[in-house]
């Protein structure tokens, strides 16, 4: 049984790494955060992410579906996709970024787990069917003028709402789609035999990402279960780009992807009469923050050999290494830490969250899979 200390202990992890991915709505983005009721019996809200160019509208609107990070559901940030998101705001779309229930903010609990993998994207669909019927009352959303995508769990997700789309949704896009669900079933088999099924009903076409060097879906995996979902009748482009970095996994994430995914996004995009011109250039990354050498102070998972740190502090790490790349970690004399992942610099923002609680200086300590300190 956890005593008291241990258990306040644990709160204090678990508030540390909401924290440390809290970000406020930024408005020179157009950024806010609605609550939208999804079609469940016992309806929650769900918390949703809404950029919008500056302007009163009709805006096309672009659609992002968050992965599944590892661990808790509860401890994942809110999606921001922000890569994305300043690719799209350019060009004059609003993006609309829903978490499903159970995840981050939203209420509920997680549905469809389970080796029934077609099941799962299918119950998650159905949270972003009220999320679409929400977008096209918004008398700032062009209802004919849409397209979804969504990212690992968020791109399975995609894939199943294609079977049933607002018909002004004009195509999907699947970064690394799936689900690897590995307790009492051969994944592998159920994650084809979904895409069949999605295949079959697939009003939509799609574009597939998949990279050669992905730790969860690769080319072995991919290949069929793409070639299932043509042979059932489902368009979908497979784009296999080959290895990108440590792990092609979180390509999407990574501003270096852009060069791999954007050309076919744009191509497809003026194929079915969107727009792609770059009309508000505000809306691009600022300079990034530089990335340090390695350095061999320590192996990246030797959390007893990080310095400064606390007991909370050392759990934070743990959390943050369970997170995907890009990601960093800061830290200062006075034992204050802070971490961050995704985004456009990831670097500055963990930084600022470790500087936010400290007089000292914050430094990174690791970004990526590398650790990068120096005393």
């Amino acid at each position: 049984m956890m005593n008291f200390k241990n258990f306040i202990g644990a709160m204090f992890v678990v508030l540390w790494a909401n924290l440390a991915q809290a970000q406020v709505p930024v408005a020179n983005l157009g950024e806010s955060i609605v609550s939208i009721k999804n079609n469940r019996l016992f309806a929650v809200n769900l918390e949703t992410t809404v950029f919008k160019p500056e302007g009163d509208g009709p805006f096309p609107v672009v659609i992002i579906n968050h992965g599944k990070s590892l661990g808790n559901n509860r401890l994942q940030g809110r999606e921001r996709a922000i890569v994305a998101t300043r690719q799209f705001l350019q060009r004059g779309y609003a993006v609309v970024l829903p978490m499903r229930q159970g995840f981050s903010n939203s209420g509920g609990a997680v549905v469809g787990e389970g080796c029934n993998i077609a099941g799962n994207g299918d119950a998650q669909a159905d949270d972003i069917h009220a999320v679409m019927k929400w977008t096209v009352q918004q008398p700032w959303a062009d209802a004919q003028k849409m397209i979804m995508m969504g990212q690992s769990h968020g791109g399975l997700t995609t894939l199943a709402y294609a079977q049933d789309p607002h018909p002004g949704i004009q195509f999907v896009v699947n970064f690394a789609g799936g689900l690897k669900y590995t307790q009492g079933c051969q994944w592998e088999l159920a994650l084809k035999d979904a895409f069949s099924a999605y295949g079959k009903k697939a009003k939509v076409d799609s574009l597939w990402f998949y990279g050669a060097n992905d730790s969860f879906f690769p080319p072995q995996v991919i290949k069929p279960a793409h070639q299932a979902y043509v042979d059932a009748g489902g368009k979908a482009e497979l784009n296999a780009f080959g290895a990108f970095g440590s792990d092609a996994h979180g390509m999407f994430a990574n501003p270096d992807g852009l060069a791999i995914w954007w050309p076919s996004v744009e191509t497809k995009l003026l194929q079915h009469g969107m727009p792609t011109a770059l009309i508000f250039p505000q809306y691009g990354a600022a300079g990034k923050t530089p990335k340090p050498e390695p350095t061999q102070w320590a192996d990246l998972k030797e959390i007893d050999r990080i310095p400064h740190l606390k007991e909370g502090g050392r759990k934070g790490y743990g959390v943050f290494l369970m997170r995907p790349l890009p990601r960093a970690f800061a830290l200062s004399g006075s034992g204050a830490w802070g971490w961050a992942n995704g985004g456009d610099d990831p670097l500055a923002s963990a930084l600022n969250n470790c500087q936010k609680n400290s007089k000292s200086p914050c430094l990174l300590y690791a970004v990526d899979e590398q650790v990068v300190w120096k005393p």
